[in-house]
């Protein structure tokens, strides 16, 4: 079975953009393997080396977005709704050791960026959040120990 990759339509268009633009770089590293061929003598080409490995990571980087583009789940924005912290809800809290106020957007792996408050559903915090409602307190697991929160807001 494989594993669903949750995302929103955007989300998928920007993998869909990003994977026509990895397959239009194969015919330029495909020149440019051409080209350091047939400088000669193999073994001491730099640039051939350059343009395997080149190569190489383009094709690893198509594997994976052809990966999460066959298995992208859409997420159906107008079946969320806020009264527990769930995929595409964006959720206030409190940090109770630190007694400081955050504000994540819970979103799939692939739309994760938490320097602008984007937090995939698959990170510790996510996961201790998900499914709980406002007014609780959750503890998530983490790399440094254990995380208090206290849901303050869910909104979409």
């Amino acid at each position: 079975m494989p594993e669903y990759h949750y995302m929103t339509a955007e989300g998928l268009e920007k993998l869909k953009k990003e994977l026509s633009e990895a397959l239009a770089q194969r015919p330029v590293i495909a020149q440019a393997l051409a080209e350091a061929r047939e400088k000669g003598d193999l073994s001491e080409n730099a640039e051939y080396d350059a343009a395997r490995d080149a190569q190489g990571l383009l094709e690893a980087r198509i594997v994976n977005l052809k990966n999460l583009v066959a298995n992208a789940k859409v997420i159906n924005e107008s079946a969320i709704n806020t009264d527990s912290v769930q995929l595409l809800t964006t959720v206030k809290v409190e940090n109770i050791s630190l007694k400081r106020e955050m504000v994540f957007t819970i979103v799939g792996e692939t739309e994760a960026d938490f320097a602008h408050g984007k937090l995939a559903a698959t990170t510790p915090i996510a996961k201790a959040l998900i499914g709980h409602k406002v007014g609780e307190t959750v503890e998530a697991q983490v790399p440094s120990g254990v995380m208090k929160f206290k849901i303050l807001d869910i909104s979409l």
